[in-house]
């Protein structure tokens, strides 16, 4: 029974599948993608794109030409344009699709040469021009070729020319022109000039600009002078960049910086300072391109240095050393310069021994006969100003042994000690002429006998003036001072007494109008008025502070103040305004100003004021 109620089940259950939506759902599905694979299977079994490359192109058709041409003209190259060109530029004349190829020819000439014109801009000039020129004759676009091509060919030389114009003012440190050439470069139409090309050659200015002021640095720090100055100038120059436009100049530099370095140390060579000399000539750097130049300095410093011991022996030795400089060297002129300089020192270190030999007994004749043979050498020797000095020496000794008993006389003359005396002895020391060796000496000796000479002169007037101004005669005194003239010896003595004596005039003066002013001023008081007191007043503040008699007119404006402000106590009964107006007339500086103003505040209230 069960296995029957199962055979039945089984065939409704597929009935019912069968007309279920799920059924016709699923079977849709299944039938598209049968469909999809079936024709995708029909187009798998299309024939393929031609393989163009591998073709034979004599035996191609001519459809297939225009396939690979069509193929080659798509990829947007000037190359693969033309390509595509010849392709089916080959078909003959008669050929039914002619036309059609000159048509496509006309296109891909056009697009040929907008790509030229691309690469143009985009600074492939050479690939331009090439690409250009290989564009068919017959095409219409091969009439404007070699007009284009002369256009960018004329383009790109401004370029170039403006570019190495920039290059230039670089080299010549000129940045403003170098500047103002790049930005003409804006004006070029051409792409590539004015972006890739412009921002290149800005760059180069900013970055030249920077080494210039590098260089500029060097520059100031060299002429400043001095060995640490040099080499710090010289690191800073070596420090620009090879590849930079003021590597050029830096070089230059380079080489000047070091070249102050020996004439530095020539300079201390003049100041024999071997040493110093040696130890600047060790620090050139080898960058400075001196290193011969300094090799020669060195062997010369150490030869003029024997020069120094002054003696002939020494002297041979350092033209031995010169000579060691062959004629290949950088400083063999110089070092010729030398030796002959050293030879004629010779011969005058040999001229002037004789010389001094000749002046060893110290007479008059013996100096003479020595200066003579010193004489002989000639003004151009290098140890002329040496042999100078020894015959200004002999000379002066020649005078002194002649001028000495002259002197000598006078002094003894001067001992005496009266005018005449003195006087004898300056003319007798005065007979000794300007630029003889005594000359000064004499002169000086002069000079105190013609004070003394003074001196006893004018002392008489000195002494009778200050005798009259012990006397109280001091007008007397200044006039007699006074007769005692400038420039004389006891004038700054007398001029000291004349100003004490006139400073004791002059305080007389004021003290006599002092007394003067308080006697008026007490008249003026004696009237008892207000005003009177007042002007008395006025009268004795007219006395200086400095006075003696200062004292007794302040007592004396106290005691008329006093009476001032009793006078307006009393017409303060009677008359208020006019006891102010007596009050107001009282000094600040007297003793009852304060009451006076009190006085004078309590009134202004009683009458409103």
């Amino acid at each position: 029974m069960p296995s029957t109620l199962k055979a039945n089940r089984s065939p409704r259950r597929w009935l019912r599948w069968l007309y279920s939506w799920k059924f016709w759902l699923l079977a849709t599905g299944v039938g598209c993608v049968g469909t999809g694979a079936l024709a995708l299977a029909l187009l798998l079994q299309m024939p393929g794109l031609p393989n163009c490359p591998a073709i034979f192109w004599p035996l191609a058709s001519a459809s297939l030409r225009f396939e690979c041409a069509r193929l080659a003209a798509s990829k947007q190259t000037s190359n693969d344009l033309l390509e595509a060109i010849a392709l089916v530029d080959s078909l003959p004349k008669d050929h039914p699709l002619r036309d059609e190829a000159d048509r496509m020819v006309e296109l891909w000439s056009l697009e040929v040469l907008k790509l030229a014109e691309a690469d143009f801009n985009a600074g492939k000039l050479n690939e331009a021009i090439a690409a250009a020129r290989r564009i068919s004759p017959k095409a219409s676009a091969y009439k404007r070729v070699e007009e284009r091509v002369q256009r960018w060919q004329t383009i790109w030389s401004k370029a170039e020319t403006i570019y190495r114009k920039a290059e230039q003012s670089l080299r010549d440190l000129d940045w403003r022109q170098a500047f103002s050439s790049a930005v003409r470069l804006l004006d070029v139409e051409n792409t590539f000039w004015q972006t890739t090309k412009y921002n290149e050659l800005t760059g180069k200015i900013n970055g030249s600009r920077d080494d210039g002021n590098t260089l500029g640095k060097a520059q100031r720090l060299a002429d400043q002078g001095g060995l640490t100055n040099l080499l710090e100038a010289i690191k800073l120059a070596q420090s620009i960049n090879p590849t930079s436009y003021v590597r050029q100049a830096a070089q230059k530099a380079i080489g000047e910086f070091g070249q102050q370095m020996v004439e530095l140390a020539q300079a201390m060579l003049d100041r024999r300072d071997l040493q110093g000399a040696l130890n600047v000539l060790s620090k050139i750097p080898d960058v400075a391109k001196l290193n011969e130049q300094v090799k020669d300095m060195t062997l010369l410093a150490n030869a003029q240095s024997q020069v120094w011991l002054n003696t002939v022996p020494d002297i041979e030795e350092a033209i031995a050393q010169a000579q060691r400089i062959q004629p290949d060297r950088p400083l063999y002129r110089k070092a010729q310069q030398l030796i002959a300089r050293w030879q004629f020192e010779i011969e005058a270190i040999a001229q002037l021994e004789k010389a001094r030999i000749l002046s060893q007994p110290g007479t008059v004749n013996d100096l003479a006969a020595a200066i003579a043979e010193a004489s002989t050498i000639p003004r151009s020797n290098p140890r002329w100003n040496e042999v100078q000095q020894q015959i200004q020496t002999w000379t002066a000794q020649i005078q002194t042994i002649e001028d000495r008993p002259i002197l000598d006389q006078a002094e003894q003359t001067a001992t005496q000690g009266d005018v005449a005396s003195l006087q004898a002895a300056v003319a007798q020391a005065n007979l000794i002429g300007q630029g003889r060796a005594l000359y000064k000496e004499a002169q000086g000796k002069v000079s105190n006998w013609t004070g003394q000479i003074q001196q006893i002169q004018d002392q008489p007037y000195l002494d009778r003036a200050r005798d009259l101004a012990n006397a109280g005669d001091l007008t007397s005194a200044v006039q007699t001072a006074e007769q005692i003239g400038a420039g004389r010896s006891l004038y700054a003595d007398a001029q000291v007494d004349v100003k004490q004596w006139r400073s004791q005039l002059r305080a007389q003066e004021l003290q006599a109008q002092a007394q003067q002013n308080l006697q008026n001023a007490r008249q003026l008081a004696n009237t008892g008025s207000p005003d009177g007191l007042a002007n008395a007043i006025k009268a004795a503040a007219q006395v200086p502070s400095s006075s003696a008699l200062r004292s007794d007119a302040d007592n004396a404006i106290n005691e008329w103040s006093t009476q001032l402000l009793q006078v307006a106590k009393s017409q303060a009964v009677y008359d208020v305004p006019g006891a102010i107006a007596v009050a107001q007339k009282i000094p600040s500086r007297s003793s009852v100003y304060a009451e006076a103003q009190q006085e004078i505040q309590i009134w202004k209230k009683a009458i409103g004021q």
